[in-house]
């Protein structure tokens, strides 16, 4: 488990993982590379020298410079690369993250709701090797943050927009309904002298003792079933029982 990985909240979870590209790595540790280089010229002076005399003392001053040079650009380079390989960019279901930071951790986010769009750019070595640089925009058409030298950001940016694509259909779909009550089944019917008596609530004829339907216009009877027709597309009515429904809709005109 990572930094980033306790930073998640509940429910949320890490749709991709990316790194700066690693030619990154290779300009952070330049002024590192010129002092080993710088070191490794030292060294092959030195080797050309005299070891006797005052010349001699010149030439191990110089193999002390060479030692110190090239301990400082080591461990530069082992710093590069110990933040090059903490640094993470990481989408999620609900944003995008940044961290970095070896000791001292840094994180920022943006909610993928406020993210209007991520800008490409890539030059001809980024459409090469597979990098480029990504500026998240916000709706009020601000750059928040810019993921320099970023690989695989064309995979990226797809994923982006494919979390806020998913986010906002959630939002838009409709909650469950809870499931329709089953009608109680009436009492049975007594029996009195021969005669049947309708149980309370039960009309003679067997059916509920109110159960005539009130008259619709064909407008009221129109607009209804133009609603439930919504419902049924949006998944909150079955076909049948929208079929029911509209059976029972135009037998009230």
């Amino acid at each position: 488990m990572t930094y980033a990985d306790t930073l998640l909240s509940d429910g949320e979870r890490v749709t991709l993982r990316a790194h700066q590209h690693p030619l990154a790595l290779l300009f952070r540790a330049v002024k590192a590379i010129l002092l080993i280089v710088g070191a490794l010229a030292l060294l092959v002076l030195g080797g050309l020298l005299d070891p006797t005399g005052w010349v001699g003392t010149v030439r191990a001053g110089l193999g002390w410079g060479t030692l110190v040079l090239f301990l400082i650009g080591a461990a530069l380079i082992a710093l590069a690369i110990a933040n090059w390989m903490n640094e993470e960019y990481i989408v999620t279901n609900r944003r995008v993250m940044k961290v970095n930071g070896l000791i001292n951790k840094h994180s920022a986010d943006s909610s993928l709701e406020k993210i209007n769009d991520a800008v490409l750019d890539q030059n001809l070595f980024g459409r090469m090797f597979n990098y480029g640089d990504l500026d998240i925009i916000t709706a009020a058409e601000e750059t928040v943050d810019r993921y320099k030298m970023l690989q695989g950001v064309i995979t990226f940016k797809k994923e982006i927009l494919d979390q806020k694509h998913s986010l906002e259909f959630d939002q838009m779909r409709p909650p469950v309904s809870a499931p329709l009550r089953a009608a109680p089944t009436p009492p049975p019917a007594m029996t009195m002298g021969g005669d049947v008596v309708p149980a309370a609530g039960m009309a003679a004829g067997g059916g509920p003792a109110h159960s005539a339907a009130r008259t619709m216009t064909p407008a009221e009877v129109t607009q209804t079933l133009a609603g439930l027709a919504d419902l049924r597309d949006r998944g909150a009515l079955s076909p049948e029982e929208y079929e029911a429904k509209k059976t029972d809709l135009l037998s009230r005109l």
